[in-house]
């Protein structure tokens, strides 16, 4: 059975969409694991009619590769993908971290509680909530800037950043440690800094994605 993060009350193959792409998100089903129609079916709850309907959303999405009576194989992250990705967010981060300076009193308090979930997360050993809080931890850096199209872009960056950051920290969980540090010292400096450090600030910003990168690499 599918951990069920919707609501039973939508569409079956909205559920099953959700279903499988969060297994996928957080490494249930890795890079090169083969997915069949009935397996989901039976694991759902469900007919094969939705799961196919599912599967295809999830194909759209560049998360599988359907092959007919075989089933759905889950793409591996490629290097080029984690490039892409990367270049991605230093240029929107570097961008918008530059941007909120000024406000930098006020987004420390909005990042308290996001840290603070960080926190609870290592503790727990949940490596899928640290990752979900890391991803908002940044999210809310980026929608502060005040530039809709760049949020809505690094949006659109959630999914990948959150597959590979998942299985990064699943293959060194010490990184936990340095992932919860190094949020602390972001906010620290947001919260303690001074209108001459906001060079600084966005070199902090631009060596977290960088130190991040190297390890993500590792996954190609």
């Amino acid at each position: 059975m599918y951990p069920s993060p919707v609501s039973p009350t939508l569409p079956a193959a909205t559920r099953v969409y959700h279903q499988v792409k969060r297994a996928i998100l957080e490494q249930v089903h890795p890079g090169g694991t083969l997915l069949t129609e009935a397996e989901i079916a039976e694991a759902a709850g469900v007919s094969r009619t939705p799961v196919r309907e599912a599967l295809l959303r999830l194909e759209s999405e560049g998360l599988v590769a359907l092959y007919p009576k075989r089933g759905a194989l889950v793409l591996p992250v490629s290097s080029q993908e984690i490039n892409d990705v990367v270049e991605a967010r230093l240029l929107v981060e570097v961008h918008a971290a530059g941007r909120v300076w000024p406000r930098r009193a006020a987004l420390a308090v909005e990042l308290a509680p996001l840290l603070g979930t960080m926190r609870a997360a290592r503790e727990a050993g949940d490596v899928p909530g640290l990752m979900e809080a890391d991803r908002a931890f940044h999210a809310t850096v980026v929608t502060a800037a005040g530039n809709r199209i760049l949020a809505d872009l690094y949006h659109r960056l959630r999914d990948r950043q959150m597959r590979m950051g998942v299985a990064s920290l699943r293959l060194e969980p010490v990184r936990m440690d340095h992932a919860v540090h190094d949020h602390a010292a972001l906010r620290a400096l947001l919260r303690d800094g001074t209108d001459a450090d906001a060079q600084r600030w966005t070199g902090l910003v631009r060596a977290h994605v960088e130190t991040a990168a190297g390890h993500l690499r590792g996954l190609a």
